[in-house]
């Protein structure tokens, strides 16, 4: 599975980097990502959030992916990994619009 998400590395950076066990919520994770970055990088993780929701791996693989990168508890949240992973895709879109 590796080798069809080698295009993905920098979503996996971002994933492990921004959503780590030491975070308090996912939601606080995002929201200092979002004021720490400049318009271009939020621009950039958002082409990589896009390439995975769009490609054409199945869903399993996806959310399986998502979920071997970010430490988030999604019972907790009430969201799947793809649920989530569009909305915070959703959330730094509204975030370009405002940087």
């Amino acid at each position: 599975m590796r080798n069809r998400y080698h295009h993905l590395e920098e979503l996996e950076d971002f994933l492990a980097g921004t959503f780590h066990q030491d975070i308090s919520s996912s939601q606080q994770a995002l929201d200092e990502f979002i004021s720490e970055v400049t318009k271009e990088c939020l621009l950039s993780t958002i082409k990589d959030c896009e390439e995975l929701l769009n490609s054409d791996v199945t869903n399993q693989e996806k959310e399986d992916f998502i979920q071997q990168h970010a430490e988030v508890y999604f019972p907790e949240i009430e969201l799947t990994p793809l649920q989530w992973l569009y909305k915070i895709t959703e959330q730094m879109q509204e975030a370009v619009r405002t940087k």
